[in-house]
């Protein structure tokens, strides 16, 4: 199974989208500092995820998502 994930921190006031096969092991290395787009703060918090059969349709939800991030800052 594969996830697409969004995740929000208080401290930078930021979200970030993602996707993993493991996703408390991602959100544990989004936290500890491993991943660089989100080492400065170490209070990620799961706000959606959805799983997948296959890469191919996550990617492409993972897209959708990206861009419905992008739209709602530019209209914003």
């Amino acid at each position: 199974m594969f996830h697409v994930y969004i995740i929000y921190s208080k401290k930078p006031d930021r979200y970030y989208v993602g996707y993993s096969i493991d996703l408390d092991k991602r959100l544990n290395e989004h936290n500890s500092g491993i991943s660089t787009f989100t080492a400065k703060a170490a209070d990620w918090e799961l706000m959606y995820s959805k799983k997948f059969e296959t890469r191919e349709r996550l990617t492409k939800e993972n897209q959708k998502s990206k861009k419905r991030k992008a739209e709602n800052i530019l209209s914003g």
